[in-house]
């Protein structure tokens, strides 16, 4: 089941060059070889698989770059699906010219454990999506007896539901947050800035993020995208007819409230993966260009197992499974030992600062991608993860 990947030699030690050969028409049935797979100096020979594991914590017990781990899975014809692990799989290293990893199956009572504890991850999965415009969506206009909130039973009444029969059900959604980005000649990085919106869709005069108090010119500055929400489910009961300028949602599923402005979304089956393959980045993005933008519970700090917002999708090659180190990015400060010990900083011209190392945070695998934001799930960490970081390849030496 462990696909073969690193041509190491029976002491371990990796080979400075190496190749990597996928073939498209199987899931993840691969021969690749990587120098950059090393095992751990207290790696076990064998471990079997509990309830509760996943794939990165497995991998971390063999492997020094857990998100590695599909390079030395090894194919077994005698298992049916060859990349799913089951709880009471047994994973094991074999010491042959080379060190591959092979899976002998259990009993397969239980489901397949996934690279991700999903229960982290499933309400963005489930209820949150990016979408590049919202100005076009049907939106609640009003709620039955003018009630100011709408839960499970209650009606709501949209418009831009022309045309739509009764029966057709729907998301209801609302938008939260925008994203923008401001391209800043002559300095590192670009400036990202996260805005929670008002029920309008509309950011508020004061609406408590991180930038509210930055200048965001109308030149150089891109949207990204708006964060919508999932708040309940309903199905259209009226169309518009009998000069009616309003359809009527019957809210029939438990969730958050309704009120006036939130837009409607066709329900779709299942828009979205449950598997993940960890991998590398397919292109390096020039400094700055990648950051956390926003951190889950409107914090602007998280930890491991917090999920993360960030400046990219699938518009910089990112997809499900990218993995990414997390970076404080370094000071530039004044030398005061040249400058002298009460010399102001605020005196000192950017270009004659001291631009001090990078720090090293964590790492995070993306698990769904919009086309300009992409959400991640902090994997590990040895420091905070915080708004304005810097997401870089996973090998990044700085």
């Amino acid at each position: 089941m462990l696909e073969r990947v690193s041509n190491l030699a029976r002491t371990g030690a990796p080979r400075p060059r190496g190749l990597r050969t996928m073939l498209a028409a199987a899931l993840l049935t691969v021969a690749t070889y990587a120098a950059a797979v090393e095992l751990r100096g207290d790696h076990p020979d064998s471990y079997v698989v509990k309830r509760g594991d996943t794939l990165w914590d497995i991998s971390a017990r063999f492997l020094k770059k857990p998100w590695l781990w599909p390079e030395i899975w090894q194919a077994n014809p005698q298992i049916k699906n060859p990349h799913l692990i089951y709880p009471g799989d047994v994973i094991s290293l074999a010491y042959l010219d080379r060190v591959t990893a092979r899976v002998t199956a259990g009993e397969r009572t239980a489901s397949p454990v996934n690279a991700v504890p999903l229960e982290e991850i499933e309400p963005f999965l489930r209820d949150t999506r990016i979408v590049a415009d919202i100005g076009n969506m049907p939106y609640v206009v009003g709620l039955e007896d003018n009630r100011l909130r709408g839960v499970r039973g209650h009606v709501a009444y949209v418009k831009g539901l022309e045309g739509i029969p009764a029966g057709q059900r729907y998301l209801v959604v609302r938008p939260e947050k925008r994203y923008r980005m401001v391209e800043r000649a002559g300095l590192c990085c670009d400036l990202f800035q996260s805005q929670d919106l008002d029920a309008r869709g509309r950011p508020g005069p004061d609406d408590g993020t991180l930038w509210s108090n930055a200048v965001f010119p109308s030149k150089n500055t891109e949207f990204m995208g708006y964060e919508l929400v999932t708040q309940t489910t309903g199905t259209v009961t009226r169309g518009e007819v009998g000069g009616i300028q309003a359809s009527t949602l019957l809210l029939d599923t438990e969730g958050r409230d309704v009120r006036v402005g939130d837009r409607l979304v066709p329900v779709e089956a299942q828009p979205y993966d449950l598997q993940f393959f960890p991998h590398p980045p397919k292109q390096q993005a020039k400094y700055g260009r990648l950051t956390i933008m926003a951190v889950a519970d409107g914090l602007t700090s998280g930890g491991t197992h917090d999920v993360i917002a960030i400046s990219g999708g699938a518009r910089e090659g990112i997809d499900n499974g990218t993995v990414f180190s997390i970076w404080r990015r370094g000071d530039s400060v004044t030398d005061k030992v040249k400058d002298g010990l009460d010399r102001d900083d605020s005196l000192t011209l950017f270009e004659n600062k001291t631009r001090l190392p990078d720090e090293f945070a964590g790492h995070a695998m993306v698990f769904r991608t919009f086309d300009n934001v992409s959400y991640a799930l902090v994997m590990s960490s040895i420091k905070p993860a915080r708004v304005g970081y810097e997401l870089k390849h996973p090998d990044a030496p700085y």
